[in-house]
């Protein structure tokens, strides 16, 4: 008895017949795993980071089709101001030292290794709280175009707060 592949021959040799590979993950899921590999790779990208006193540090580490990746660095007092990511969502993964992320259901204090995960429209302010730099990884998808500010969230007493490290309005 012959197999399919006997008599149709090997389906890897005809690779007009094959699935196409996709251009980039196509899922949130796999975008955190693309965050994830990335950051495992610490030869690739802890040789590039710099430190600014004066405003956060970013480079553009990489760009794929409908995405980019950035690598920011934080040291202690600054922070991102309240903003969204107009339509684009995102992966947010600590590299190193510690970030805490302010948004609508309170702070989030995020360590090297956690990840967050945001749709288009989702507005928080990032903020480095502790007494050493960090480090972080970004995934836009599709790639940042339009990051819109928004006022600082006031508190039950009307006043309005900003967190450490970032100028009032």
């Amino acid at each position: 008895m012959n197999s399919d592949v006997q008599i149709a021959g090997d389906p890897l040799a005809i690779p007009h017949l094959l699935p196409p590979v996709p251009a980039h993950p196509a899922t949130v899921a796999g975008f955190a795993g693309l965050a994830r590999s990335i950051a495992a790779d610490r030869a690739a990208w802890a040789p590039l980071v710099r430190y600014d006193a004066t405003t956060r540090w970013y480079h553009r580490l990489r760009t794929g089709p409908g995405y980019e990746v950035w690598l920011l660095s934080w040291v202690p007092g600054q922070g991102s101001g309240r903003h969204d990511h107009g339509a684009s969502s995102g992966v947010l993964t600590v590299l190193e030292g510690e970030l805490t992320e302010h948004a609508e259901n309170g702070p989030r204090t995020l360590t090297a290794g956690a990840q967050r995960v945001f749709a288009p429209g989702y507005v928080h302010e990032v903020v480095n709280d502790a007494l050493t730099p960090a480090v972080s990884l970004h995934v836009y998808f599709p790639g940042l175009t339009n990051m819109p500010m928004h006022p600082s969230q006031a508190t039950d007493s009307g006043a309005v707060t900003t967190p450490p490290g970032i100028p009032a309005p």
